[in-house]
């Protein structure tokens, strides 16, 4: 795989700044996240509120490497874009801590639909099927209760109306967990119906 370094200048308000980026993808070189993300560690400037422009043009597209932009080894490029105060970072920062506590409850939930997939698939003697979905409707039931407490955590936060990048990513949040809450109602919803359907199969057998 041959990587692929540039060094650009990066002016931003009376400071310029040197950064080298490497490209990770094959061939593709360096993209304008990549560089939005240096710049991020380099000013204290978060990506949501940079403006990256060179020769008068501004680099939107995040994906887009750029060498596309004509941006090549010792170009210069300008940055406007205001920090956070301390006192929005630091309110990012426990929205961060939220975010990583949906992602671990994320996880056991993406490990209980495998798992339910796998019982659905008969991968389990008929006789245990229904001790281990009642297991796994208890699990879904603790991983919801986890969810709404994140909820609640996220909404007992008062991000000031000018925090937009705080407000950005309270939102965020809040639509991901309840987007796994409703993925954990459809998982109960799937449990219960496949309780069912054994107990059904149960009772004609025992006809």
């Amino acid at each position: 795989m041959s990587e692929q370094t540039i060094t650009v200048t990066v002016a931003y308000g009376s400071a310029k700044h040197s950064i080298t980026l490497t490209g990770q993808d094959e061939g593709k070189g360096p993209t304008v996240k990549d560089l939005s993300d240096a710049l991020s560690q380099a000013t204290g400037v978060p990506s949501a509120s940079q403006k990256l422009i060179f020769k008068g043009k501004s680099l939107k597209d995040m994906e887009e490497s750029l060498s596309n932009y004509g941006v090549k080894q010792g170009c210069k490029l300008m940055m406007i874009g205001k920090r956070n105060s301390p006192e929005e970072e630091a309110e990012l920062r426990k929205l961060k801590d939220i975010e990583k506590s949906v992602e671990q409850t994320a996880k056991k939930l993406e490990k209980l639909d495998g798992e339910l997939t796998g019982l659905k698939n008969g991968f389990l003697a008929k006789d245990l099927q229904a001790e281990a979905l009642s297991k796994l409707d208890y699990r879904v039931k603790v991983a919801a209760e986890q969810f709404i407490k994140i909820l609640e955590q996220i909404d007992a936060m008062s991000v000031p109306e000018n925090f937009s990048d705080c407000r950005m990513k309270k939102k965020g949040l809040v639509k991901t967990v309840q987007d796994f809450l409703a993925q954990c109602d459809k998982i109960e919803a799937c449990i219960s119906d496949h309780l069912s359907k054994i107990q059904s199969k149960n009772l004609a057998l025992a006809d």
